[in-house]
Protein backbone atom coordinates (compact mmCIF):
# COMPACT_ATOMS: atom_id res chain seq x y z
CA UNK A 1 0.00 0.00 0.00
CA UNK A 2 0.96 3.92 -0.88
CA UNK A 3 2.81 5.70 1.75
CA UNK A 4 0.75 7.80 4.20
CA UNK A 5 0.42 11.36 2.28
CA UNK A 6 0.48 13.86 5.77
CA UNK A 7 -1.84 16.88 5.55
CA UNK A 8 0.49 19.73 6.21
CA UNK A 9 -0.68 23.32 7.84
CA UNK A 10 -1.57 24.71 4.11
CA UNK A 11 -3.60 21.79 3.41
CA UNK A 12 -5.59 22.58 6.71
CA UNK A 13 -6.05 26.15 5.62
CA UNK A 14 -7.03 25.70 2.10
CA UNK A 15 -9.58 23.20 4.06
CA UNK A 16 -10.68 25.78 6.52
CA UNK A 17 -11.84 27.80 3.19
CA UNK A 18 -13.91 25.02 2.17
CA UNK A 19 -15.88 25.97 5.78
CA UNK A 20 -15.99 29.65 4.45
CA UNK A 21 -18.14 28.50 1.47
CA UNK A 22 -20.50 26.37 3.66
CA UNK A 23 -20.93 29.61 6.18
CA UNK A 24 -21.42 31.85 2.98
CA UNK A 25 -24.11 29.56 1.33
CA UNK A 26 -25.78 29.52 5.20
CA UNK A 27 -25.69 33.37 5.09
CA UNK A 28 -27.03 33.41 1.37
CA UNK A 29 -29.61 31.12 1.61
CA UNK A 30 -30.81 33.20 4.88
CA UNK A 31 -30.52 30.02 7.24
CA UNK A 32 -29.16 31.35 10.08
CA UNK A 33 -26.43 28.77 10.84
CA UNK A 34 -23.51 30.85 10.05
CA UNK A 35 -22.58 31.67 13.98
CA UNK A 36 -23.14 27.73 14.68
CA UNK A 37 -21.28 26.97 11.79
CA UNK A 38 -17.95 28.89 12.71
CA UNK A 39 -17.99 28.24 16.17
CA UNK A 40 -18.26 23.90 16.00
CA UNK A 41 -15.54 24.32 13.32
CA UNK A 42 -13.72 26.41 15.39
CA UNK A 43 -13.83 23.77 18.57
CA UNK A 44 -13.33 20.90 16.48
CA UNK A 45 -10.32 22.26 15.62
CA UNK A 46 -9.04 23.33 18.82
CA UNK A 47 -10.06 20.17 20.50
CA UNK A 48 -8.70 17.73 18.18
CA UNK A 49 -5.39 19.42 18.32
CA UNK A 50 -5.48 19.49 21.66
CA UNK A 51 -6.65 15.44 21.90
CA UNK A 52 -3.74 14.81 19.56
CA UNK A 53 -1.32 16.13 22.30
CA UNK A 54 -3.13 14.57 24.94
CA UNK A 55 -3.21 11.03 23.24
CA UNK A 56 0.56 11.14 22.50
CA UNK A 57 1.18 11.47 26.53
CA UNK A 58 -1.58 8.79 27.18
CA UNK A 59 0.59 6.49 24.69
CA UNK A 60 4.24 7.19 26.33
CA UNK A 61 2.74 6.50 29.59
CA UNK A 62 0.78 3.63 28.79
CA UNK A 63 -1.05 3.50 32.53
CA UNK A 64 -4.31 2.57 33.34
CA UNK A 65 -5.60 5.32 35.15
CA UNK A 66 -4.67 7.62 32.40
CA UNK A 67 -6.07 5.81 29.84
CA UNK A 68 -9.51 5.43 32.44
CA UNK A 69 -8.98 9.15 32.94
CA UNK A 70 -9.14 10.18 29.56
CA UNK A 71 -12.38 7.97 28.80
CA UNK A 72 -13.97 8.92 32.18
CA UNK A 73 -13.62 12.49 30.73
CA UNK A 74 -15.16 11.79 27.37
CA UNK A 75 -18.22 9.79 29.13
CA UNK A 76 -18.72 13.32 31.61
CA UNK A 77 -18.96 15.54 28.61
CA UNK A 78 -20.82 12.79 26.67
CA UNK A 79 -23.46 12.62 29.43
CA UNK A 80 -23.79 16.88 30.11
CA UNK A 81 -24.08 17.29 25.97
CA UNK A 82 -26.57 14.85 25.75
CA UNK A 83 -28.29 15.79 29.12
CA UNK A 84 -28.38 19.55 27.48
CA UNK A 85 -30.56 18.03 24.10
CA UNK A 86 -32.81 16.08 26.21
CA UNK A 87 -34.01 18.43 28.90
CA UNK A 88 -32.57 20.53 32.11
CA UNK A 89 -35.78 20.17 33.76
CA UNK A 90 -35.10 16.45 34.87
CA UNK A 91 -34.08 15.16 38.18
CA UNK A 92 -30.96 13.13 38.14
CA UNK A 93 -31.02 13.09 34.37
CA UNK A 94 -26.96 13.66 34.04
CA UNK A 95 -26.26 10.87 36.52
CA UNK A 96 -28.99 8.24 34.69
CA UNK A 97 -27.18 9.03 31.14
CA UNK A 98 -23.59 8.57 32.72
CA UNK A 99 -24.38 5.63 34.49
CA UNK A 100 -26.52 4.04 31.15
CA UNK A 101 -23.53 5.06 28.82
CA UNK A 102 -20.84 3.86 31.25
CA UNK A 103 -22.34 -0.19 31.96
CA UNK A 104 -23.42 -0.64 27.86
CA UNK A 105 -19.79 0.87 27.23
CA UNK A 106 -17.75 -1.19 29.98
CA UNK A 107 -20.00 -4.33 28.71
CA UNK A 108 -19.45 -4.16 25.53
CA UNK A 109 -15.45 -3.03 25.48
CA UNK A 110 -14.38 -5.69 28.18
CA UNK A 111 -16.24 -8.26 26.27
CA UNK A 112 -14.33 -7.36 22.86
CA UNK A 113 -10.65 -6.67 24.81
CA UNK A 114 -10.74 -9.65 26.89
CA UNK A 115 -12.44 -12.69 24.58
CA UNK A 116 -12.04 -10.64 20.83
CA UNK A 117 -8.88 -8.86 20.42
CA UNK A 118 -6.76 -9.74 24.04
CA UNK A 119 -3.96 -6.99 23.73
CA UNK A 120 -1.02 -6.77 26.04
CA UNK A 121 -1.73 -5.47 28.43
CA UNK A 122 -5.35 -5.85 28.29
CA UNK A 123 -5.71 -1.40 28.87
CA UNK A 124 -3.72 -1.19 25.71
CA UNK A 125 -4.06 2.52 24.92
CA UNK A 126 -4.19 1.83 20.87
CA UNK A 127 -7.64 -0.27 21.52
CA UNK A 128 -8.74 0.89 24.44
CA UNK A 129 -8.84 4.87 23.89
CA UNK A 130 -10.43 4.68 19.75
CA UNK A 131 -12.60 1.49 20.85
CA UNK A 132 -13.82 3.25 23.80
CA UNK A 133 -14.37 6.51 22.45
CA UNK A 134 -16.17 5.48 19.28
CA UNK A 135 -19.02 3.44 20.92
CA UNK A 136 -19.16 6.37 23.60
CA UNK A 137 -20.01 8.42 20.69
CA UNK A 138 -22.26 6.11 19.48
CA UNK A 139 -24.06 5.47 22.20
CA UNK A 140 -24.42 9.18 23.21
CA UNK A 141 -26.16 10.12 20.13
CA UNK A 142 -28.26 6.92 20.37
CA UNK A 143 -29.04 8.21 24.51
CA UNK A 144 -29.81 11.46 22.64
CA UNK A 145 -32.44 10.68 20.21
CA UNK A 146 -33.96 7.96 22.58
CA UNK A 147 -34.00 10.63 25.28
CA UNK A 148 -35.37 13.80 23.23
CA UNK A 149 -38.14 11.30 22.04
CA UNK A 150 -39.69 9.87 24.67
CA UNK A 151 -39.52 13.32 26.88
CA UNK A 152 -41.62 15.23 23.69
CA UNK A 153 -44.00 11.96 23.38
CA UNK A 154 -44.87 11.67 26.99
CA UNK A 155 -45.02 15.57 27.32
CA UNK A 156 -47.74 15.41 24.34
CA UNK A 157 -49.52 12.71 25.28
CA UNK A 158 -50.56 13.24 29.02
CA UNK A 159 -54.13 12.60 28.60
CA UNK A 160 -53.68 9.07 27.04
CA UNK A 161 -51.64 8.20 29.96
CA UNK A 162 -53.50 9.37 32.38
CA UNK A 163 -56.45 7.50 30.92
CA UNK A 164 -54.20 4.60 30.87
CA UNK A 165 -53.60 5.31 34.32
CA UNK A 166 -57.32 5.45 35.94
CA UNK A 167 -58.63 2.29 33.89
CA UNK A 168 -55.62 0.29 36.03
CA UNK A 169 -52.49 0.19 33.85
CA UNK A 170 -49.09 0.38 35.87
CA UNK A 171 -46.94 3.15 35.19
CA UNK A 172 -44.88 1.03 32.80
CA UNK A 173 -47.82 -0.26 30.89
CA UNK A 174 -48.81 3.46 30.46
CA UNK A 175 -45.87 4.13 28.62
CA UNK A 176 -44.54 0.99 27.10
CA UNK A 177 -45.14 1.58 23.55
CA UNK A 178 -43.78 5.25 23.70
CA UNK A 179 -40.63 3.79 25.18
CA UNK A 180 -40.13 1.47 22.53
CA UNK A 181 -41.12 3.43 19.76
CA UNK A 182 -38.01 5.88 21.55
CA UNK A 183 -35.52 3.00 21.07
CA UNK A 184 -36.40 2.08 18.06
CA UNK A 185 -35.77 5.84 16.44
CA UNK A 186 -32.31 5.85 18.37
CA UNK A 187 -31.22 2.64 16.99
CA UNK A 188 -32.11 3.37 13.56
CA UNK A 189 -28.65 4.62 12.31
CA UNK A 190 -27.72 1.62 13.97
CA UNK A 191 -29.47 -0.26 11.75
CA UNK A 192 -29.61 1.54 8.53
CA UNK A 193 -25.16 1.83 8.79
CA UNK A 194 -24.77 -2.30 8.84
CA UNK A 195 -27.58 -2.80 6.12
CA UNK A 196 -25.49 -0.42 3.36
CA UNK A 197 -21.96 -0.82 4.72
CA UNK A 198 -20.14 -2.12 1.86
CA UNK A 199 -22.49 -1.76 -0.76
CA UNK A 200 -22.83 1.68 -1.66
CA UNK A 201 -20.49 3.34 1.32
CA UNK A 202 -17.11 2.48 2.91
CA UNK A 203 -18.31 3.47 6.51
CA UNK A 204 -15.96 6.02 8.36
CA UNK A 205 -13.95 3.84 10.66
CA UNK A 206 -12.52 1.68 7.64
CA UNK A 207 -12.21 4.53 5.46
CA UNK A 208 -9.49 5.98 8.33
CA UNK A 209 -7.87 2.71 8.23
CA UNK A 210 -7.29 2.71 4.53
CA UNK A 211 -6.22 6.16 4.55
CA UNK A 212 -3.48 5.81 7.60
CA UNK A 213 -2.06 3.02 5.17
CA UNK A 214 -2.67 0.07 8.08
CA UNK A 215 0.81 -1.61 7.56
CA UNK A 216 2.88 -0.47 5.24
CA UNK A 217 4.27 -4.18 4.73
CA UNK A 218 0.62 -5.86 3.59
CA UNK A 219 -0.69 -6.04 -0.13
CA UNK A 220 -4.19 -3.41 -0.29
CA UNK A 221 -6.27 -6.78 -0.24
CA UNK A 222 -5.20 -8.04 3.31
CA UNK A 223 -5.00 -4.08 4.55
CA UNK A 224 -8.56 -4.53 3.31
CA UNK A 225 -9.65 -6.96 4.89
CA UNK A 226 -8.13 -5.85 8.14
CA UNK A 227 -10.15 -3.21 8.02
CA UNK A 228 -13.20 -4.59 7.39
CA UNK A 229 -12.89 -6.70 10.08
CA UNK A 230 -12.47 -3.75 12.45
CA UNK A 231 -15.23 -2.30 11.04
CA UNK A 232 -17.34 -5.18 11.61
CA UNK A 233 -16.79 -5.02 15.13
CA UNK A 234 -17.43 -1.86 15.70
CA UNK A 235 -20.72 -1.78 13.85
CA UNK A 236 -21.36 -4.79 16.55
CA UNK A 237 -20.02 -3.25 19.37
CA UNK A 238 -22.05 0.13 18.89
CA UNK A 239 -25.25 -1.59 17.72
CA UNK A 240 -25.52 -3.71 20.73
CA UNK A 241 -23.96 -0.40 22.84
CA UNK A 242 -26.83 1.42 21.60
CA UNK A 243 -29.75 -0.69 22.79
CA UNK A 244 -28.63 -1.30 26.07
CA UNK A 245 -28.14 2.44 26.75
CA UNK A 246 -31.23 3.23 25.42
CA UNK A 247 -32.89 0.55 27.09
CA UNK A 248 -31.43 1.68 30.86
CA UNK A 249 -31.94 5.16 29.91
CA UNK A 250 -35.43 5.00 28.97
CA UNK A 251 -36.06 2.76 31.81
CA UNK A 252 -34.60 5.51 34.35
CA UNK A 253 -36.82 8.04 32.61
CA UNK A 254 -40.13 6.58 33.03
CA UNK A 255 -39.00 6.40 36.35
CA UNK A 256 -38.76 10.03 36.74
CA UNK A 257 -42.36 10.75 34.96
CA UNK A 258 -44.26 9.52 37.88
CA UNK A 259 -44.32 10.09 41.72
CA UNK A 260 -44.44 7.58 44.32
CA UNK A 261 -48.57 7.61 43.95
CA UNK A 262 -47.73 6.50 40.36
CA UNK A 263 -49.17 9.68 39.06
CA UNK A 264 -47.70 11.88 36.29
CA UNK A 265 -45.69 14.89 37.75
Amino acid sequence: MSELIDLNPVDLGILVALVGMAIALSAWQKIGLEFKFAIAAVRSIIQLLILGYILDVIFALNNIWAVGGILAIILTVSAIVTRNGISQKIPLLLPLLWISMFISTSVVLFYVNFLIIQPEPWYAPQYFIPLGGMVLSSAMNAAAIAGERLVKTVNASQWEIETHLSLGATPQQAIAGYRQAAIGAALIPSINQMAIAGIFIIPGFMSGILLSGVDQNQVPLQAASSAASYQILLFLMMAVANLLTTVLLTQGLCRQFFNAEAQLK
